[in-house]
């Protein structure tokens, strides 16, 4: 695979952190391509570097040594305000904790990052109108997160990721505060948009996210140590687990 046909491509990724005798690689000298439209899962024990790959993928920190690519492009020797800019245009983030502004509504939130990459507001509203139907939430839109469960939040979470149509989704423990049914409202969500192309690196602990996955890579002490295509993607292995839920 070549560098242009990969979303996510990184060389030989390290990140460092401490000195000396104290130094603790939490990522150990990765390869990895994601092409358009897969969604991998990353699984592994706490502490073995999943959350700082995500970080390391997305522009969220820098890496110690090796390259990470994006759609073509060199991104970790960007200067911070370009850096900012690709994060805002190109990478969609969704974390366990939801990181929603309790201040603004569900709607708001959504917003917000089509302001902040330039779009006018009038723009903004309607694309967040339009995802928030997406994730059946146009019931919700002025509610505040407060007024919301923890399902609802991360629906709210999901959108507002999508809202700049980036090139890759990544989610970090994306259905760890959910309960069953939220999780698998979360899970039918993430596979209607990766069988749309979207592009997704997911980091679970949770077995019923990895195997709706087309791909799962297993890491322990920032390596990886297994890298395994799963059969039966998507749908079909959902659906085995809404029947189990049943």
């Amino acid at each position: 695979m070549n560098v242009s046909s990969a979303v996510v491509r990184v060389h030989g990724l390290v990140k460092q952190h401490g000195r000396g005798q104290g130094r603790v690689r939490a990522v150990d000298d990765v390869d990895l391509e994601v092409p358009e439209g897969q969604m991998l899962a990353v699984m592994g024990p706490s502490g073995c570097g999943k959350s700082t790959l995500l970080h390391l993928l997305g522009g969220l920190e820098r890496p110690s040594d090796g390259e990470v690519w994006l759609s073509g492009q060199r991104i970790d020797t960007l200067s911070e305000r370009a850096l900012a800019r690709l994060r805002r245009r190109s990478v969609g983030f969704v974390f366990q904790a939801f990181h929603l502004v309790e201040e603004l509504s569900a709607a708001e939130n959504v917003e917000l990052p089509a302001l902040l990459a330039g779009r006018s507001r009038r723009q903004a509203r309607r694309r967040a109108s339009l995802l928030l139907e997406r994730v059946g939430l146009t019931d919700r839109a002025r509610h505040l997160p407060s007024q919301l469960s923890g399902g609802q939040r991360q629906r709210v979470a999901v959108a507002r990721a999508l809202v700049n149509d980036p090139l890759v989704v990544l989610a970090d423990e994306p259905t760890g505060n959910l309960d069953s049914t939220a999780t698998l409202d979360v899970l039918r969500i993430f596979e209607e948009l990766r069988s749309a192309g979207q592009t997704f690196v997911i980091v679970t602990h949770d077995e019923r996210v990895a195997a709706t996955a087309d791909r799962l890579v297993s890491m322990r002490d920032g390596m990886f140590v297994d890298d395994t295509r799963l059969a039966g993607t998507g749908t079909g292995r959902l659906g085995d687990l809404i029947g189990l839920e049943d």
